[in-house]
Protein backbone atom coordinates (compact mmCIF):
# COMPACT_ATOMS: atom_id res chain seq x y z
CA UNK A 1 0.00 0.00 0.00
CA UNK A 2 1.12 3.39 -0.68
CA UNK A 3 2.19 5.32 2.55
CA UNK A 4 -0.01 8.55 1.70
CA UNK A 5 -2.97 5.77 1.55
CA UNK A 6 -1.64 4.01 4.90
CA UNK A 7 -1.40 7.43 6.59
CA UNK A 8 -4.94 8.58 5.44
CA UNK A 9 -6.30 4.77 6.81
CA UNK A 10 -4.42 5.73 10.16
CA UNK A 11 -6.28 8.76 10.28
CA UNK A 12 -9.54 7.94 9.43
CA UNK A 13 -9.77 4.98 12.06
CA UNK A 14 -8.50 7.80 14.61
CA UNK A 15 -11.11 10.10 12.91
CA UNK A 16 -13.75 7.49 13.43
CA UNK A 17 -13.29 7.11 16.78
CA UNK A 18 -13.31 10.57 17.91
CA UNK A 19 -16.27 10.95 16.30
CA UNK A 20 -18.07 7.94 18.27
CA UNK A 21 -16.35 9.90 21.12
CA UNK A 22 -17.24 13.37 20.98
CA UNK A 23 -20.93 12.79 20.90
CA UNK A 24 -21.09 10.50 23.77
CA UNK A 25 -18.58 12.67 25.78
CA UNK A 26 -21.11 16.29 24.98
CA UNK A 27 -24.39 13.76 25.66
CA UNK A 28 -22.77 12.86 28.78
CA UNK A 29 -21.21 15.90 29.66
CA UNK A 30 -24.49 17.72 29.65
CA UNK A 31 -26.43 15.41 30.81
CA UNK A 32 -24.20 13.89 33.54
CA UNK A 33 -23.43 17.51 34.87
CA UNK A 34 -20.19 17.46 34.40
CA UNK A 35 -17.65 20.04 33.51
CA UNK A 36 -14.41 17.75 33.00
CA UNK A 37 -16.35 15.61 31.07
CA UNK A 38 -17.52 18.66 28.61
CA UNK A 39 -13.85 19.75 28.79
CA UNK A 40 -12.51 16.54 27.63
CA UNK A 41 -15.68 16.18 25.00
CA UNK A 42 -13.90 19.46 23.56
CA UNK A 43 -10.70 17.52 23.39
CA UNK A 44 -11.54 14.72 21.21
CA UNK A 45 -13.45 17.41 18.76
CA UNK A 46 -10.07 19.22 18.56
CA UNK A 47 -8.45 15.54 17.88
CA UNK A 48 -11.17 15.25 14.97
CA UNK A 49 -10.50 18.70 13.37
CA UNK A 50 -6.24 17.36 13.26
CA UNK A 51 -7.50 14.65 11.51
CA UNK A 52 -8.79 16.45 9.16
CA UNK A 53 -5.71 18.72 8.92
CA UNK A 54 -3.65 15.57 8.17
CA UNK A 55 -5.72 14.19 6.25
CA UNK A 56 -5.14 17.61 3.68
CA UNK A 57 -1.61 18.54 4.44
CA UNK A 58 -0.28 14.76 3.86
CA UNK A 59 -2.22 14.74 -0.17
CA UNK A 60 -0.01 18.04 -0.55
CA UNK A 61 3.07 16.73 1.08
CA UNK A 62 3.02 13.58 -1.07
CA UNK A 63 3.09 15.92 -4.40
CA UNK A 64 6.15 15.35 -6.73
CA UNK A 65 8.82 17.88 -7.59
CA UNK A 66 8.05 20.55 -9.41
CA UNK A 67 8.95 23.96 -10.53
CA UNK A 68 8.23 26.33 -8.14
CA UNK A 69 9.07 22.86 -5.15
CA UNK A 70 12.74 21.82 -6.47
CA UNK A 71 13.13 20.06 -2.52
CA UNK A 72 9.10 18.53 -3.20
CA UNK A 73 6.33 19.58 -0.27
CA UNK A 74 7.41 17.26 2.42
CA UNK A 75 7.47 20.80 4.60
CA UNK A 76 3.70 20.32 4.52
CA UNK A 77 3.57 17.51 7.12
CA UNK A 78 6.10 19.30 9.02
CA UNK A 79 3.42 22.13 9.03
CA UNK A 80 0.26 20.31 9.70
CA UNK A 81 1.99 18.96 12.83
CA UNK A 82 2.78 22.63 14.04
CA UNK A 83 -0.74 23.44 13.62
CA UNK A 84 -2.24 20.39 15.40
CA UNK A 85 0.51 21.70 18.35
CA UNK A 86 -1.40 24.99 17.92
CA UNK A 87 -4.56 23.61 17.96
CA UNK A 88 -3.79 21.64 21.33
CA UNK A 89 -2.49 24.35 23.05
CA UNK A 90 -5.67 26.48 22.17
CA UNK A 91 -7.14 23.92 23.57
CA UNK A 92 -5.33 22.97 26.73
CA UNK A 93 -5.47 26.70 27.80
CA UNK A 94 -9.18 26.74 27.56
CA UNK A 95 -9.71 23.69 29.09
CA UNK A 96 -7.31 25.38 32.38
CA UNK A 97 -9.22 28.63 32.19
CA UNK A 98 -12.52 26.80 32.52
CA UNK A 99 -11.17 24.68 35.61
CA UNK A 100 -10.09 27.84 37.04
CA UNK A 101 -13.26 29.75 36.78
CA UNK A 102 -15.03 26.94 38.46
CA UNK A 103 -12.65 26.48 41.77
CA UNK A 104 -12.70 29.91 41.90
CA UNK A 105 -16.46 30.07 41.96
CA UNK A 106 -16.44 26.72 44.47
CA UNK A 107 -13.81 28.70 47.21
CA UNK A 108 -16.59 31.67 47.09
CA UNK A 109 -19.52 29.64 48.15
CA UNK A 110 -20.76 28.48 44.63
CA UNK A 111 -22.37 24.84 44.58
CA UNK A 112 -21.08 22.83 41.67
CA UNK A 113 -22.98 20.27 40.93
CA UNK A 114 -22.62 16.62 40.97
CA UNK A 115 -21.51 14.40 37.86
CA UNK A 116 -23.61 11.47 36.98
CA UNK A 117 -22.33 7.64 36.42
CA UNK A 118 -22.88 8.49 33.06
CA UNK A 119 -20.00 11.56 32.48
CA UNK A 120 -17.79 8.81 34.71
CA UNK A 121 -18.34 5.77 32.25
CA UNK A 122 -18.14 7.78 29.33
CA UNK A 123 -14.22 8.51 30.56
CA UNK A 124 -13.29 5.11 31.10
CA UNK A 125 -14.57 4.54 27.77
CA UNK A 126 -12.45 6.81 26.27
CA UNK A 127 -9.42 6.20 28.13
CA UNK A 128 -9.78 2.87 26.66
CA UNK A 129 -10.45 3.38 23.11
CA UNK A 130 -7.64 6.78 22.85
CA UNK A 131 -5.18 4.58 24.31
CA UNK A 132 -6.19 1.70 21.56
CA UNK A 133 -5.95 4.09 18.95
CA UNK A 134 -2.62 6.28 19.99
CA UNK A 135 -0.86 2.32 20.11
CA UNK A 136 -2.01 1.78 16.50
CA UNK A 137 -1.29 4.96 15.33
CA UNK A 138 2.27 5.53 16.74
CA UNK A 139 3.35 1.71 15.23
CA UNK A 140 1.71 2.85 11.82
CA UNK A 141 3.98 6.70 12.50
CA UNK A 142 7.24 4.69 13.40
CA UNK A 143 6.30 2.02 10.00
CA UNK A 144 5.98 5.12 7.69
CA UNK A 145 7.81 7.95 9.21
CA UNK A 146 5.25 10.24 9.28
CA UNK A 147 5.88 13.10 11.68
CA UNK A 148 1.92 14.22 11.08
CA UNK A 149 0.75 10.68 12.41
CA UNK A 150 2.92 10.87 15.26
CA UNK A 151 2.28 14.31 16.17
CA UNK A 152 -1.68 13.05 15.71
CA UNK A 153 -0.89 9.87 17.86
CA UNK A 154 0.22 11.94 20.64
CA UNK A 155 -2.66 13.58 20.24
CA UNK A 156 -4.80 10.72 20.65
CA UNK A 157 -2.76 10.08 23.77
CA UNK A 158 -3.37 13.50 25.39
CA UNK A 159 -7.25 12.60 25.04
CA UNK A 160 -6.52 9.21 26.69
CA UNK A 161 -4.71 10.82 29.80
CA UNK A 162 -7.49 13.38 29.58
CA UNK A 163 -9.83 11.17 29.96
CA UNK A 164 -8.22 9.20 32.81
CA UNK A 165 -7.68 12.29 34.95
CA UNK A 166 -11.48 13.06 34.16
CA UNK A 167 -12.49 9.90 35.31
CA UNK A 168 -10.37 10.36 38.53
CA UNK A 169 -12.12 13.39 39.38
CA UNK A 170 -15.64 12.71 38.30
CA UNK A 171 -15.56 9.49 40.73
CA UNK A 172 -13.74 11.29 43.20
CA UNK A 173 -17.19 13.91 42.64
CA UNK A 174 -19.33 11.02 42.64
CA UNK A 175 -18.07 8.99 45.80
CA UNK A 176 -16.94 11.82 47.83
CA UNK A 177 -20.24 13.74 48.23
CA UNK A 178 -21.50 17.06 47.56
CA UNK A 179 -18.85 18.65 49.40
CA UNK A 180 -16.09 17.27 47.32
CA UNK A 181 -17.46 18.26 43.67
CA UNK A 182 -14.89 20.49 43.31
CA UNK A 183 -12.43 17.90 42.06
CA UNK A 184 -14.30 17.64 38.84
CA UNK A 185 -13.13 21.24 37.78
CA UNK A 186 -9.49 20.20 39.45
CA UNK A 187 -8.80 17.20 37.58
CA UNK A 188 -9.72 19.21 34.52
CA UNK A 189 -6.99 21.44 35.35
CA UNK A 190 -4.35 19.07 36.18
CA UNK A 191 -5.56 17.50 32.32
CA UNK A 192 -5.31 20.71 30.74
CA UNK A 193 -1.44 21.21 32.01
CA UNK A 194 -0.72 17.94 30.54
CA UNK A 195 -1.92 18.91 27.12
CA UNK A 196 0.13 22.10 27.27
CA UNK A 197 3.31 20.31 27.75
CA UNK A 198 2.79 18.14 24.84
CA UNK A 199 1.48 21.05 22.67
CA UNK A 200 4.77 22.64 24.04
CA UNK A 201 6.80 19.34 22.70
CA UNK A 202 5.27 19.37 19.28
CA UNK A 203 5.67 22.87 18.50
CA UNK A 204 9.06 22.75 19.37
CA UNK A 205 9.57 19.80 16.71
CA UNK A 206 7.40 21.75 14.23
CA UNK A 207 9.01 25.10 14.40
CA UNK A 208 12.52 23.73 14.79
CA UNK A 209 12.08 22.08 11.09
CA UNK A 210 10.50 24.84 9.45
CA UNK A 211 13.16 27.02 10.42
CA UNK A 212 16.40 24.13 9.37
CA UNK A 213 17.01 23.06 12.52
CA UNK A 214 19.79 20.59 11.72
CA UNK A 215 19.31 16.97 12.81
CA UNK A 216 20.32 15.60 16.29
CA UNK A 217 24.50 15.59 16.68
CA UNK A 218 24.13 11.58 16.60
CA UNK A 219 22.73 11.44 13.59
CA UNK A 220 25.26 14.18 11.98
CA UNK A 221 28.22 12.04 13.63
CA UNK A 222 26.58 8.75 12.18
CA UNK A 223 26.72 10.60 8.63
CA UNK A 224 30.28 11.36 8.95
CA UNK A 225 31.02 7.71 10.01
CA UNK A 226 29.32 6.08 6.63
CA UNK A 227 31.24 8.76 4.59
CA UNK A 228 34.40 7.66 5.96
CA UNK A 229 33.44 4.31 5.46
CA UNK A 230 33.95 4.60 1.51
CA UNK A 231 37.79 3.60 0.74
CA UNK A 232 39.87 6.82 -0.44
CA UNK A 233 37.52 9.51 1.31
CA UNK A 234 38.99 11.05 4.61
CA UNK A 235 37.71 14.21 6.62
CA UNK A 236 34.15 14.14 5.86
CA UNK A 237 33.65 17.79 6.94
CA UNK A 238 31.22 21.48 6.45
CA UNK A 239 28.35 18.75 7.43
CA UNK A 240 24.96 20.56 6.94
CA UNK A 241 21.47 18.95 7.41
CA UNK A 242 17.84 19.39 7.98
CA UNK A 243 14.49 18.05 7.84
CA UNK A 244 11.87 17.89 4.61
CA UNK A 245 9.08 16.23 5.98
CA UNK A 246 9.83 12.75 6.61
CA UNK A 247 13.08 12.48 5.02
CA UNK A 248 16.89 13.90 5.34
CA UNK A 249 18.50 16.70 3.60
CA UNK A 250 22.52 16.37 4.26
CA UNK A 251 25.24 18.59 1.91
CA UNK A 252 29.04 17.90 2.97
CA UNK A 253 32.37 18.02 1.90
CA UNK A 254 34.79 15.19 1.58
CA UNK A 255 38.31 14.66 0.55
CA UNK A 256 39.87 12.53 -1.99
CA UNK A 257 43.49 12.14 -3.08
CA UNK A 258 43.97 15.08 -5.50
CA UNK A 259 45.77 12.73 -8.52
CA UNK A 260 43.25 10.64 -9.43
CA UNK A 261 41.18 11.23 -12.23
CA UNK A 262 37.70 13.55 -12.11
CA UNK A 263 35.77 10.38 -12.84
CA UNK A 264 37.41 8.27 -9.90
CA UNK A 265 36.57 11.00 -7.44
CA UNK A 266 33.04 11.33 -9.07
CA UNK A 267 32.56 8.03 -8.35
CA UNK A 268 33.67 8.51 -4.97
CA UNK A 269 31.27 11.36 -4.05
CA UNK A 270 28.22 8.49 -5.99
CA UNK A 271 29.39 5.83 -3.51
CA UNK A 272 29.17 8.39 -0.40
CA UNK A 273 25.55 9.69 -1.43
CA UNK A 274 24.53 5.88 -2.17
CA UNK A 275 25.70 4.97 1.27
CA UNK A 276 23.69 7.30 2.82
CA UNK A 277 20.48 6.79 1.36
CA UNK A 278 20.66 3.18 1.72
CA UNK A 279 21.23 4.17 5.38
CA UNK A 280 18.62 6.85 5.86
CA UNK A 281 16.27 5.90 2.72
CA UNK A 282 16.26 6.32 -1.05
CA UNK A 283 14.03 9.70 -0.20
CA UNK A 284 17.00 11.57 1.44
CA UNK A 285 18.19 14.25 -0.77
CA UNK A 286 22.13 14.20 -0.53
CA UNK A 287 25.11 16.53 -2.37
CA UNK A 288 28.58 15.50 -1.83
CA UNK A 289 31.20 18.38 -2.91
CA UNK A 290 34.87 16.86 -3.57
CA UNK A 291 38.00 18.46 -2.62
CA UNK A 292 41.67 17.17 -3.23
CA UNK A 293 43.11 15.83 -0.28
CA UNK A 294 46.14 17.52 0.91
CA UNK A 295 49.85 16.21 0.50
Amino acid sequence: MERSKEIYQVTLVGGAANVVLVLFKFVAGILGHSAAMVADAVHSLSDFLTDIIVLVFVRISNKPTDKSHDYGHGKFETLAMTIIGLALLGVAIGIVYGGLMKIVGWFHGEQLPAPGMLALWAALLSVVVKEAVYRYSMVKARQLNSQAVEANAWHHRSDAFSSAGTAIGIGAAIFLGQRWTVFDPVASVIVGIFIVKVAFDLLRRGIGDLMEQSLPEVVEDEMQRLASQVPGVVDPHSLRTRRIGNHYAVELHIRVNGDISLREAHDKATCVEKLLKKHYGEETHVVVHVEPKES
